[in-house]
């Protein structure tokens, strides 16, 4: 059995128009299936509107499918978890708590057995790993956007969930440092081995980091029209990926997928 299975999930909400009649749905996205190994790097792409955040945040508990529903090494997962950490796209950290305090709250609770140096050994690993020891006793107010979604990165691998849940973690982060930090989870996710489901809007970002990449098509009542293996050698280097031919069939093909999706 694959480690996680997407299995032909819907989202629909009662329709909120005039002329609706009772029992009439306003469909999200319907009959969504799809699977994910152990240690894969999964991205979902598509238009706003077509329901990616909508089912990862089914996928970690926090809204419910209409029909179908997420089966996670081999049990059905109904409500939030430790074994699924999410990355929310607005940092989503404590603002009275340092980056240090941030990540060391979830080593504490996914590790309750732990003594006081294990937690310090463990969060200051992963706080390494994401060029943040230096701002390990500042609050997020005195980190840029950049370090403040480092600290989350940080805490949802340090957490070592089943599977972590990315929902547009670099939205709000300029462009350069944006691939600064990509690489910088590249490298994470190749150290730790975890598996990975992110939701983006950018293509770019998609073919460096992804395994393979689940195209939405247009909401309302969405589809995954297509799974795309991404079939680059990694390790993957952004300068070198810019000029690969296989890069540039695969960012058209998505391309391509995209304006037509959208009529």
């Amino acid at each position: 059995m694959s480690y996680l299975i997407v299995d032909h999930v819907s989202k629909a909400y009662p329709s909120l128009e005039e002329n609706a009649k009772k029992g009439d749905e306003f469909i999200v996205f319907e009959n969504v299936h799809f699977k994910i190994e152990k240690g894969e790097f999964v991205s979902m792409i598509g238009h706003s509107g077509c329901g990616k955040s909508t089912l990862l945040n089914i996928m970690a508990g926090f809204d419910q499918p209409s029909k179908g529903g997420i089966v996670l090494d081999g049990k059905e997962t109904t409500q939030p978890g430790l074994d699924r950490m999410v990355v929310f796209q607005n940092f989503a950290l404590m603002p009275w708590k340092t980056a240090y305090e941030n990540v060391a709250l979830a080593v504490r609770q996914s590790h309750p057995q732990w003594n006081k140096q294990e937690v310090k050994e463990w969060t200051m690993k992963y706080l390494q790993m994401m060029n943040l020891e230096s701002a390990a006793n500042r609050r997020p107010s005195m980190l840029s956007g950049g370090m403040r979604q480092r600290v989350g990165l940080a805490r949802a691998f340090a957490a070592e969930p089943k599977i972590l849940l990315l929902d547009e973690p670099f939205a709000q982060i300029d462009a350069l440092t944006r691939g600064s930090i990509q690489e910088e989870l590249l490298k994470m996710w190749e150290t730790t081995n975890s598996t990975v489901f992110m939701v983006t809007h950018d293509v770019d970002e998609a073919i460096l980091l992804s395994n393979r990449i689940a195209m939405m098509s247009s909401g309302p009542s969405a589809e995954l029209a297509e799974v795309l293996t991404i079939d680059i050698p990694r390790p993957r280097v952004r300068s070198e990926l810019i000029e690969s031919e296989r890069y540039n069939e695969l960012r058209n093909h998505i391309l391509k997928f995209l304006v037509s999706s959208n009529h």
